[in-house]
């Protein structure tokens, strides 16, 4: 059976992964608003992404024996001004959620947890992922974001992006 202190620590990192989703489809809407459907459309799947971490965290935990339990979901609380502020603020929200992920690998490495430590290796290439895709999401915004063809064919960029759920999520 799963050690009760990392369940509890998983358990709170699928409310966590929740209220990413929350967070990137507060950022969808503060697009939308601007007239920004591709930014909006990148941030919504941002946000299914999150929910699809949150399930696969759930199934762990179910499958483990630990009963999981629904906490609130905070509201988003970022305040969103200017076209690059959920830019910035997703960025730094990956790198706390790495930081997170991180924390819950520690642990498991100190009660020698093997079974969740490789559970987590693919959540670790995956925020791997999550921030670079923010950081180079800042780069081209930078770069493009302040000239209105540029802004447009980076929207138009952000527009194509597709949902796939993962085929590959971590082993359980």
């Amino acid at each position: 059976m799963l050690n009760e202190k990392i369940a509890k620590l998983i358990n709170e990192q699928v409310n966590k992964e929740l209220y990413s989703g929350y967070l990137y489809l507060d950022f969808a809407n503060f697009y939308a608003d601007e007239g920004l459907d591709g930014f909006a459309h990148w941030y919504e799947i941002q946000a299914q992404e999150e929910r699809d971490h949150a399930m696969m965290m759930r199934r762990y935990l179910i499958d483990n024996g630990f009963r999981v339990t629904c906490d609130a979901i905070a509201k988003p609380d970022k305040k969103l001004k200017e076209m690059q502020d959920p830019l910035d603020a997703g960025y730094e929200h990956e790198q706390y959620v790495t930081s997170l992920i991180n924390n819950i690998y520690s642990e498991a490495f100190a009660l020698k947890d093997f079974k969740t430590m490789q559970f987590l290796d693919w959540f670790i290439k995956e925020q791997g992922e999550e921030e670079k895709n923010a950081e180079d999401l800042i780069k081209k915004f930078k770069m493009f974001g302040h000239d209105a063809k540029g802004l447009y064919a980076l929207n138009q960029e952000l527009g194509a992006r597709v949902y796939t759920p993962s085929t590959t999520g971590p082993a359980m």
